[in-house]
């Protein structure tokens, strides 16, 4: 069912281009591979889901910023004051890989937080010391010190040439708030800060928007390298009062130089994303269930709500109340597919994505710095041991390899080699009965 979704023309670029989006760093380690980190893929284990970013103050100060929604934030009034009020614990270790791993400084901040401080979200700023040329792996936790929950993460920067996207940041143009959401909105206008470079012009490096849908996981495929020629190259005079915005879908590269394929790096996914919010967003995910001439039907169709309905209905026989449950898991894991893969296309366009959609959250992540390995649960083997008998939990693995390109460091590719076919025509085929499919449900195999 692999289909590629054409990409939608745009119009000739103004200088006018707005997006929102700061850099998203991956949260890779080489000490994390024995640890299972299954929990940062599940939202009902997790209950912080941050935008990471780096900027580099000067020639020995990287900023780290760690920004949490504000619906994550627990506030009490059980404090001196009796207001409400969050309270947190952040804590960094940041290690050079460049040197092999030693400990190159430390962060450990407590922050009493009042709601009537916190907006749409709250970020945390720690400055953490940095040397040019070098690579780094920053341990990252977040403990809230009112629930005793916390959330331990990893993230991967380097610490380049001068004109990397270390070097740039954004704000709101009329809030002059930092943007650090990694969602492009078309309709947010925004400055381009750079006090290290302090451009006057800025090289705007169009691309389309990317919509491939990958392929199954058991198809074997050629090996590709992301490094399109641009559709546009436009020059941009910026400044602290000349706004930005985006204009349509795709991706955008912002540089000091017209020769130089380096810098801050924005997408613009459209207004959904990363929720689906209307039939014309929620038909393309269904390319994983679909067969290409029910996906043309409701893409084509003058009434897609309808056409949309239709489909779900059709999966459960007519019953109302299943297609709601099953619209519900399908697009909830959608969401978070979005959140936690996307590069420089939507998460659930990327084979983490489909992967996620199709099983959910895996019940073992293990990360180092070449990628990720993902289990899911299987029914368990009974043996027999004299008397005894015992059972062995069994897995169906996915193994993900990272993959660097010009755009994001969040990209991961299946290896496809040796993925049982079986199991993926399985759990398309029980979605398409109107099923959730669950591999350690041992009816599901039969």
């Amino acid at each position: 069912m692999a289909r590629h979704l054409k990409n939608k023309t745009t119009a000739l670029l103004t200088a006018g281009i707005i997006a929102s989006l700061a850099w998203s760093c991956s949260v890779t380690q080489n000490a994390t591979d024995t640890k299972d980190m299954s929990y940062i893929y599940n939202p009902a284990r997790n209950v912080f889901t941050p935008y990471i970013s780096v900027f580099n103050e000067d020639a020995e100060t990287s900023l780290l910023t760690i920004a949490i929604r504000r619906g994550e934030l627990y506030f009490s009034q059980a404090n001196p004051e009796g207001v409400p009020m969050a309270s947190m614990l952040v804590s960094v270790r940041l290690f050079n890989n460049t040197l092999g791993g030693v400990l190159a400084d430390t962060a450990r901040y407590k922050y009493e937080i009042p709601r009537e401080d916190v907006g749409g979200e709250y970020a945390f700023r720690l400055p953490l010391k940095t040397v040019e040329g070098n690579a780094y792996t920053a341990e990252i936790k977040l403990i809230d010190l009112i629930r005793q929950r916390t959330l331990q993460t990893f993230a991967d920067f380097e610490r380049t040439g001068r004109y990397s996207k270390l070097n740039f940041k954004i704000r709101d143009h009329f809030s002059k708030n930092e943007i650090h959401s990694p969602v492009v909105r078309q309709d947010q206008y925004f400055n381009i800060i750079s006090p290290s470079l302090q451009p006057d012009t800025v090289w705007l490096f169009y691309y389309g928007e990317v919509a491939e849908i990958p392929p199954a996981p058991s198809t074997i495929l050629p090996e590709v390298t992301m490094a399109p020629e641009p559709d546009r190259i436009v020059p941009l005079a910026i400044s602290d009062t000349l706004p930005v915005m985006l204009p349509a879908r795709g991706i955008y590269m912002f540089s000091v130089d017209s020769l130089i394929r380096e810098g801050l790096v924005l997408f613009n996914f459209g207004p959904d994303h990363p929720s689906m919010n209307s039939p014309e967003t929620m038909i393309p995910p269904l390319a994983y269930l679909a067969t290409p001439d029910e996906l043309d039907t409701m893409l084509a169709s003058v009434k897609p709500k309808l056409s949309l309905d239709h489909f779900w209905l059709e999966r459960t026989g007519g019953s109302i109340e299943r297609s709601k449950e099953l619209i519900r898991i399908y697009y909830n894991r959608t969401l978070f597919s979005n959140f936690y893969f996307s590069s420089f296309k939507a998460g659930w366009l990327t084979d983490r994505g489909m992967i996620y959609i199709i099983y959910g959250p895996p019940d073992k992540v293990y990360k180092n710095a070449e990628g990720e390995s993902w289990g899911y649960r299987k029914p368990p083997v009974k043996s027999r041991w004299g008397s005894r008998y015992t059972f062995e939990d069994q897995y169906l693995w996915f193994n993900f390899r990272k993959e660097r390109n010009l755009f994001s460091d969040n990209h991961f590719v299946l290896n496809r080699a040796g993925t049982p076919i079986s199991y993926w025509d399985v759990a398309v085929a029980r979605w398409r009965e109107g099923k959730v499919f669950r591999l350690d449900n041992p009816e599901e195999l039969k």
